[in-house]
């Protein structure tokens, strides 16, 4: 692997599984799935973005080695699955997962509204599949109109995606990300944005580590209560601030415990507002080689079952 590479985090394809074998050996019953449903736990995805490198069986398998109850699957540009193959290629990907005793309960695409290109025939497929929530979103403020006027400009659009959403019996979790302009990183205004629309149409998915990033003392703390009846999904990650090579503050993700987010309290939170998930992992941090990229998930995956425990979700 060349330096470049590594310092990056990145990770062949070729390598990863010739090393994968002798990192999981333990093997997973196909009705696992359907015994934690059982149980009432919250069940633990990955997004299939952090193994981007295995694919089909490949993909499933690793991600039932390290641990994880589920798969986000990308159905994006770049993604598992582009969205103009949506139609011939997620069925079977669909298929080999639950084959392994995973499950999919949830896809993350690049839809903004209804014009998105192939939007139509990504719900029609995740409904005919069983498939429940897909992440969307992307919205950005400009700096030349009144943030108040563009909240009521996107209404409309959002109004009509949550019809189309109604029709294919599926929900839109939108995303929160932390930045300048971005629509979301406080989430008050995603409240403003879908308070009048039926939750099981649209929704939030609340990355805490974002929300923290927006608001570490208190903020995080208000923005998920004001997300209420809309929490649909929860994505996970930890992080620090740290100067850059400029001496600027910036944001630097961390494994989690590593960081500022306040995992026993956001579960008692999460516990408290009956979340039934869907619950995703991110890997944003250097994970290294191959073993190195292994190990750094299943550290992470044991973290959060233990903060689940103590919540007792």
């Amino acid at each position: 692997m060349e330096p470049k590479e590594r310092e990056r985090g990145f990770v062949s394809r070729r390598v990863l599984l010739a090393s994968a074998p002798a990192l999981f050996a333990r093997p997973v019953p196909a009705h696992a799935a359907d015994e934690k449903r059982a149980n009432h736990k919250l069940r633990v995805a990955i997004f299939s973005k952090h193994l981007q490198f295995v694919a089909g069986e490949e993909l499933a398998k690793a991600a039932r080695d390290i641990g994880f109850d589920d798969i986000d699957i990308t159905v994006r540009k770049g993604g598992h699955v582009a969205p103009e193959r949506v139609r011939q290629d997620l069925p079977p990907l669909v298929a080999t997962i639950r084959q392994h005793g995973l499950g999919v309960p949830m896809i993350t695409t690049d839809i903004v509204d209804t014009e998105t290109p192939f939007t139509e025939d990504i719900l029609a497929t995740m409904s005919e599949l069983g498939i429940r929530n897909y992440r969307w979103g992307g919205y950005k403020y400009s700096a030349s109109q009144p943030y108040a006027a563009q909240l009521d400009q996107m209404k409309p659009r959002i109004a009509k995606l949550a019809a189309l959403n109604s029709r294919h019996h599926v929900c839109a979790m939108y995303h929160t990300h932390s930045g300048t302009g971005v629509v979301g990183a406080s989430i008050w205004d995603l409240h403003i944005l879908l308070k009048d629309l039926d939750p099981n149409a649209v929704g939030v998915n609340y990355d805490v580590g974002h929300a923290v990033i927006e608001g570490g003392v208190g903020g995080w703390i208000n923005s998920f209560r004001i997300t209420g009846r809309h929490l649909r999904g929860i994505a996970v990650k930890d992080f620090l601030w740290a100067k850059d090579a400029k001496g600027n503050w910036q944001p630097q993700w961390k494994p989690l415990g590593e960081g500022m987010v306040r995992f026993p309290q956001f579960f008692g939170m999460v516990a408290e507002a009956n979340f039934a998930g869907p619950l995703q992992v991110h890997f944003e941090y250097p994970l290294g080689g191959p073993e190195e990229t292994f190990a750094a998930m299943k550290r992470d995956l044991g973290k959060l079952r233990g903060y689940l425990a103590q919540a007792n979700l």
